[in-house]
């Protein structure tokens, strides 16, 4: 069976998209063999794995890959169960698309203000490009730093109504254990307790993810 292939991207930075990579490829890990590809010329992924002490490596391998991405994808998926791609924050090099083009998912990460998922606007265009290549790319917008004790504003969610783009029911919450896993080249499956709480919302994205 070939490989499922989703693609993590949005042409804005700080929405945490690495963070959901790394973290949603470590999920991943546990149900089959996973494969992080970092896409983005800043080698964000590849750095976070790098923190990991040698007596406890990041549980998924990450590889970069520069050029020839679709070809590259398409070779690796008879090799994997699941490969995560790591987009680069910009539409300009043409690297995103390129990786959705073989992706069957495409997961934004926005932050929760109607103002930052207007900013992905420009992604959704190139999303409705991208699929005249690759008709059943499925995007969703995956809401992420919800605070824990704040419903979302309704500016928001009026505006993830109008967007067209599918929303995810399960976002990610702020919580300060997401930076300190990447600080120690880690995922929060790996953080003990401290890290249950995100590791099972981590697992509910998975669940519904793999079940759109």
């Amino acid at each position: 069976m070939l490989a499922q292939v989703f693609s993590v991207a949005n042409q804005k930075g700080g929405t945490g998209k690495t963070t959901l990579s790394m973290n949603l490829a470590a999920g991943l890990s546990k149900r089959a063999r996973t494969l992080i590809i970092d896409a983005d010329p800043q080698g964000s992924a590849g750095q976070w794995a790098g923190l990991s002490p040698d007596e406890r490596p990041f549980p998924v391998a990450v590889i970069s890959i520069a050029s020839n991405l679709p070809r590259e994808i398409k070779r690796m998926r008879e090799d994997y169960r699941y490969l995560v791609v790591d987009c680069p924050p910009t539409l300009e090099t043409g690297v995103a698309q390129a990786a959705m083009t073989v992706s069957d998912k495409v997961l934004i990460p926005v932050l929760p203000s109607p103002v930052d998922l207007w900013a992905s606007v420009r992604l959704a265009e190139a999303i409705e490009q991208v699929k005249i290549y690759n008709e059943a790319l499925q995007p969703y917008i995956l809401v992420n730093q919800l605070e824990p004790r704040n419903a979302m504003s309704r500016g928001m969610q009026q505006a993830l109504d109008e967007f067209n783009i599918p929303a995810l029911e399960n976002g990610l919450r702020r919580r300060a254990i997401y930076r300190s896993s990447a600080l120690e080249g880690s995922s929060v499956y790996c953080m003990g307790k401290r890290g249950e709480p995100a590791a099972q919302e981590i697992d509910a994205l998975i669940e519904e993810i793999l079940k759109s």
